[in-house]
């Protein structure tokens, strides 16, 4: 697992945009205009903050040592995932999935349409979403 490809994961959702408007130390990645990544460094360790449900979060927070509340962001609904290697890059995935997909269904229904009939649902939304 390296910061490069995650960022290349991250750029791989479909419609993806990244995004410097916090300077150039954090990368934001949206969709259609709204967040569901913020790539960052803290206390000399690479970051990335995913939207996440609140009872998932506080589950991920409870099973790894490197998820922690998001830093600088609402606690609920965010978590900080220190890039430390403790997580293998599957899981790392499936929460940036578990964000995209957050962030795309928050979207104007019409918005929503478009994307599916563009990408496809399986590459918008986790399975079993």
């Amino acid at each position: 697992m390296t910061l490069p490809s995650i960022v290349r994961y991250l750029n791989s959702k479909p419609e993806a945009v990244e995004d410097y408007p916090f300077g150039p130390d954090a990368q934001v990645f949206k969709i259609q205009g709204k967040m569901f990544a913020l790539v960052f460094r803290r206390n000399g360790r690479d970051c990335i903050n995913l939207k996440c449900d609140p009872w998932e979060a506080v589950e991920l927070r409870d099973l790894f040592d490197a998820v922690q509340p998001g830093y600088h962001m609402n606690k609920a609904h965010w978590n900080t995932v220190v890039l430390d290697g403790s997580l293998p890059m599957g899981e790392i995935e499936r929460m940036i999935d578990n964000s995209y997909a957050l962030v795309v269904g928050t979207l104007r229904k019409s918005v929503r349409v478009g994307l599916e009939l563009r990408h496809g649902k399986d590459r918008l939304y986790p399975a079993g979403r």
